[in-house]
């Protein structure tokens, strides 16, 4: 994320808990975004003309119930205001594919799918983006709200899918799987992260979809992993039981984002899997 913004000429400031150092020309900060005793302000010392807000509760499993999602409502509504009494011109939030009702058939389009957040994960997320907006439009602050689907990538946890098949092909281990049959969109993080970057430098506003547009079951995930690890024999489909209540389909219209962002991935799904895989294993097993 933070190479995507410097690509794009960005002064980046980082803000985390911890101090990664990724190299590039930017700054970081640590900073508790939860601790409301803290003041806001010093974070846009120097001048900050926007903000990508991407903090949020993301234990697995976890974060749909976690009473922590009121707190990031009230925490991203402080980012906010602090920005705005320090002049920020343009605010992107970060939402998620759960706030919309899914078609049975088609895809989410930001303008006419309804919205229907079903858990407190994604009824936070999508009640953030309401309050931002109408305070970014009283306030004259040009705003957009980019809607992750469902990202992979070499540094994925093992209790995910792309990670555990990925990790245990590349130990030559048996997947244990579900049937499989639920449809999704996936895309590689590289490419998320250069996508929320473009966003956050361009002009565009409103709620962007941030996915590959390319509908693909579950089963087929595997399938090309395993076809890239060369071990189609690795795969059990059925060992694990389908998960109740699982939506059937979860797939991105990326009008927006091609059309109106100019945005293109530089990953199809067959080559950022084989990526994934290549990587762990030739350099083990990150995210553990």
């Amino acid at each position: 994320m933070l190479a995507a913004l410097v690509a794009q000429g960005a002064d980046v400031v980082a803000v985390s808990r911890t101090r990664p150092g990724p190299a590039g020309r930017y700054r970081h900060a640590a900073f508790d975004l939860l601790d409301a005793s803290r003041p806001l302000d010093g974070l846009f010392e120097g001048g900050i003309d926007t903000v990508l807000h991407l903090a949020w509760t993301v234990e697995h499993g976890a974060f749909w119930t976690s009473p922590e999602n009121l707190d990031w409502i009230a925490a991203s509504l402080r980012l906010a205001r602090a920005a705005n009494r320090h002049g920020v011109k343009r605010f992107v939030g970060v939402g998620t594919c759960y706030e919309y009702q899914w078609p049975s058939d088609g895809a989410c389009c930001e303008k006419t799918t309804p919205l229907w957040p079903t858990t407190l994960y994604a009824v936070a997320k999508d009640a953030t983006r309401r309050v931002l907006d109408e305070y970014a439009r009283q306030n004259e602050t040009a705003f957009a709200w980019a809607r992750l689907f469902f990202l992979y990538g070499p540094d994925e946890g093992p209790s995910r899918l792309v990670g555990s098949v990925a990790r245990r092909l590349a130990r030559a281990e048996t997947a244990e799987l579900s049937r499989g049959l639920a449809v999704r969109d996936f895309m590689h993080v590289d490419d998320v992260g250069r996508a929320l970057a473009a966003l956050a430098a361009g002009g565009l506003t409103g709620a962007v979809n941030i996915a590959s547009g390319e509908a693909v079951s579950v089963a087929d995930i595997a399938r090309k992993l395993a076809a890239a690890a060369g071990r189609p024999d690795l795969l059990r489909f059925g060992a694990l039981p389908d998960r109740a209540g699982e939506p059937p389909r979860i797939v991105a219209d990326v009008a927006r984002l091609r059309n109106e962002l100019g945005f293109r991935p530089r990953y199809g799904l067959d080559s950022g899997l084989a990526a994934t895989l290549e990587t762990l294993q030739s350099h083990g097993e990150p995210g553990r």
